[in-house]
């Protein structure tokens, strides 16, 4: 795990250490703390603010969709609705075999193709209620 060098370094440290277990438990943020010099408080408040961290367990395929005002002026509302439906999962989520999880994030930085929904680190954008479920598709 890289060494901490100042707060510039913690969003990069965090990322890191999320990739092999997928999320930041608990325990690994206090681990992280304990050996870096960090207030646990301060590392539990930058996980929490970025919509590609997770505090929690997430499923194979970690969907993100934007919440974002130009998303919701384009209904995103009715894209995340057709997700939830096919997926049978509200955001917070894992489906039962833990292929995906469902997130609402509140920028995807893809505002002037609205709406937008990240899967795996893969931008999606123009959506439709139609156009997300062969995007699902993809990843089944």
């Amino acid at each position: 795990m890289a060494e901490y060098q100042g707060n510039r370094d913690v969003l990069a440290l965090l990322k890191e250490a999320q990739e092999k277990p997928g999320y930041l438990a608990a325990e690994l943020l206090q681990q992280i703390a304990r050996d870096c010099r960090i207030p646990v408080g301060h590392l539990y408040g930058v996980a929490t603010f970025y919509g590609f961290l997770d505090t929690r367990p997430v499923g194979r395929n970690v969907i993100r969709i934007c919440q974002s005002v130009p998303c919701y002026l384009k209904e995103v509302d009715a894209v995340a609705k057709a997700i939830e439906d096919e997926l049978g999962i509200k955001p917070g989520e894992i489906t039962g075999d833990g292929r995906f999880s469902l997130h609402r994030v509140n920028c995807l930085g893809a505002c002037d193709h609205a709406p937008a929904m990240m899967v795996n680190g893969r931008v999606h954008v123009d959506l439709t209620p139609s156009s997300v479920i062969d995007i699902l598709g993809e990843y089944r």
